[in-house]
């Protein structure tokens, strides 16, 4: 049986894109009869503590030798010594969502320092895969990586069979899927609705209020500001099976990112049949072409607000997107597609080092 070792940093079953993308993964290499051994590396990344840092060095460095090793993006790009290390005793894999140093709220120096440990771990990488063409673009232009090193493997969906959306009496149904973070765009999405209170809707709002206490705050003020918490409800993290329950009953997906390395609620929302409300920002142009949705600017209020009131009062517009986002995710990958190119990737690898190795022998 073919064997890899995965290693994650925190909770594997965290109810986020990048580790449900992980799962999936893990899930399909398995079913592929490869023996994967998760290795957790503990919480706090990309902030380890010294004591995690150092756990996770040892475990990492401890693999029997030869083992193809994989190692999430959130910990590979702050451990470059380690990645240097094992580069010499292991096929190396760098699974990278969206780079450590584009996250939204970092100072300068932050942002600097993400750039460059993320750049030398890349750098010692016997191969990177990246989750859209715009995060390879920005691999290869900002971290200096080979563009033949890196393979993009969208994230999958569990595809739904429908026709068409059904027409239900009241207000129109929103619902925003993603971490209650700033690069999220909460901030911006909740200004923009409060114009809108003349015209009837609904929004949910399901995602992690643990990452970012400012962002939740913000939420909270906002919803007492704008008078909106009669109009919003905000659910927390859920389950699969009540995402997917919330998907089945809501309208339209809105989501106000500031920047996405490639967006799996908004993969989702399409295979749902959702009309779409983005932004321009990262890969999701990608993800949701014109004919599934309406991509307001990153960070504007106004230009958010005008893509909302024309979903809103337009139902005729909702139905054409609904049709372009079913079209849409019909051209998407299947979970077990994104596993089967990850395979391809890690045997080819594989195969490459032990060339290097005896070359290197000759």
């Amino acid at each position: 049986m073919k064997r890899l070792v995965f290693a994650i940093p925190g909770d594997l079953l965290t109810a986020t894109g990048g580790y449900i993308y992980d799962r999936h993964i893990i899930d399909g290499l398995r079913a592929n009869r490869w023996q994967v051994q998760v290795l957790g590396l503990g919480d706090g990344f990309p902030y380890p503590d010294l004591g995690t840092r150092q756990k996770a060095c040892e475990s990492l460095l401890t693999l029997e030798p030869g083992l193809p090793v994989v190692i999430d993006g959130l910990a590979f790009g702050v451990l470059p010594e380690v990645a240097a290390q094992l580069r010499q005793r292991h096929p190396l894999i760098a699974l990278v969502h969206h780079p450590l140093a584009f996250e939204t709220g970092l100072s300068a120096e932050q942002s600097a320092h993400f750039k460059d440990t993320e750049r030398r771990a890349l750098a010692h990488a016997s191969g990177v895969v990246v989750t859209s063409p715009a995060t390879l673009h920005d691999v290869v232009e900002h971290f200096a990586v080979p563009r033949q090193s890196i393979t993009s493997i969208l994230p999958g969906t569990d595809r739904v069979v429908k026709v068409s959306r059904p027409t239900v009496q009241g207000p129109l149904q929103l619902l925003a899927v993603g971490s209650v973070v700033k690069r999220k765009g909460f901030d911006i999405l909740l200004p923009a609705l409060a114009q809108l209170s003349a015209l009837s809707w609904h929004l949910t709002i399901a995602g992690d209020l643990t990452r970012d206490a400012e962002a939740v705050a913000q939420l909270h003020r906002d919803l007492d500001r704008f008078d909106l918490s009669s109009r919003v409800r905000v659910l927390g993290a859920i389950d699969s099976a009540q995402l997917q329950t919330l998907y089945a009953q809501a309208d339209v997906f809105v989501l106000a990112s500031r920047f996405e390395g490639y967006g799996m609620a908004y993969a989702e929302a399409l295979a749902h049949g959702l009309p779409v409300i983005g932004t321009t920002a990262g890969a999701i142009p990608d993800t949701v072409p014109a004919t599934a949705g309406l991509l307001a600017e990153p960070g504007d209020v106004n230009s958010l607000l005008n893509a909302l009131r024309q979903i809103i009062q337009d139902q005729a517009l909702r139905k054409s997107l609904s049709q372009g986002a079913l079209l849409a995710a019909a051209q998407q990958p299947s979970w077990a597609d994104c596993a089967r190119l990850f395979e391809g990737v890690v045997e080819r690898i594989c195969v490459s080092a032990k060339l290097d190795d005896s070359d290197a022998l000759s």
